[in-house]
């Protein structure tokens, strides 16, 4: 199926950025008119999306991520964070809850359980020294027209 919407976006793997592919998200879906749970789960997911790739993706570095919306008139929303990072060797390790490359004093290796718990389906394909993409899939239910 073909999307009816989409956008995409670059900016640097600076903490600032984090923000701004938040804000930037919810704005490209207000046309879409969510309820507000379902925008704070993608804003969410997509908060830890792009951290990780601050963190993880660019450890001794400043790189691109890419950051790509699509709606489909299903009101299905694809959302993939995409970095040209180092990569992750070992995806369903990477995926475990509590586990982190990060300093453990300050990275609880969450935001990949986060972004399960708010996403309807979460994707992860990554190549060592060639980077990561996640691909975060919701789909935002029709409105009660009724209230």
């Amino acid at each position: 199926m073909k999307a009816e919407n989409t956008t995409k976006i670059q900016f640097d793997s600076l903490s600032a950025n984090e923000a701004y592919a938040r804000g930037a998200t919810a704005a490209f879906l207000a046309r879409y008119d969510p309820t507000v749970p379902q925008l704070a789960d993608i804003k969410t997911a997509v908060s830890e999306a792009v951290t990780n790739c601050i963190v993880h993706a660019y450890p001794d570095r400043v790189g691109p991520v890419t950051l790509t919306i699509a709606v489909y008139p299903d009101r299905q929303v694809r959302i993939t964070v995409a970095d040209k990072g180092v990569g992750i060797p070992d995806i369903p390790q990477a995926m475990e809850p509590l586990f982190t490359t990060g300093d453990p004093e300050e990275r609880s290796g969450l935001g990949f359980a986060v972004m399960q718990s708010f996403m309807d389906k979460v994707q992860v394909s990554s190549h060592p020294a060639r980077g990561t993409r996640v691909v975060l899939t919701k789909h935002l239910a029709e409105k009660d027209s009724s209230t």
